[in-house]
């Protein structure tokens, strides 16, 4: 199963591609989209959406994960991560992905086996699990721990949707 996990920001949205096959978890490829501050805001969603459109073409997941924040600075950037969350989500679902949201609560119990663990531990064990061979830059890396998360996690959402 290949998996795009997505730390979605503003400014900087992270992406990062897993496979999953059996218990073995392979590193396939991370980035971010940068946004240009100068631009409109609407301009800079286009970017996160478009990118990450053209990220689903070519590396075709069968499942896109994205961390759900609820954590801001203001009111203000709470609403602009909201809407490149919102983003990020419409570019999975228009071409029919399904789509997993986990807290960093979540991916870091996942990842590291803490829900309090540090970014920099998350990071390491990022390095470790995939066996990448530097420090992914950080909002990759956080995408590749949402990607993990749901590699984790993956099995029992598909019994939670059987229930419904």
């Amino acid at each position: 199963m290949i998996i795009l996990g997505i730390d979605p920001g503003s400014r900087i949205t992270g992406y990062g591609i897993i496979s999953k096959q059996g218990n073995r978890l392979i590193h396939i490829d991370n980035g971010a989209i940068f946004t240009q501050s100068a631009k409109d805001f609407p301009q800079r969603l286009e970017q996160i959406f478009t990118g990450l459109s053209a990220i689903i073409v070519q590396y075709q997941p069968e499942a896109v994960a994205v961390e759900n924040v609820f954590l801001a600075k203001n009111a203000q950037s709470a609403l602009k991560l909201g809407q490149a969350r919102g983003a990020a989500i419409v570019a999975a679902v228009n071409v029919g992905l399904s789509v997993f949201e986990y807290t960093a609560l979540q991916v870091k119990q996942a990842v590291v086996g803490s829900g309090r663990a540090e970014k920099v531990q998350v990071q390491q064990m990022i390095k470790a699990l995939l066996n990448l061979p530097e420090v992914a830059q950080e909002d990759a890396s956080d995408a590749l721990a949402v990607a993990v998360c749901h590699a984790h996690s993956a099995g029992m959402n598909s019994i939670l949707k059987l229930a419904r």
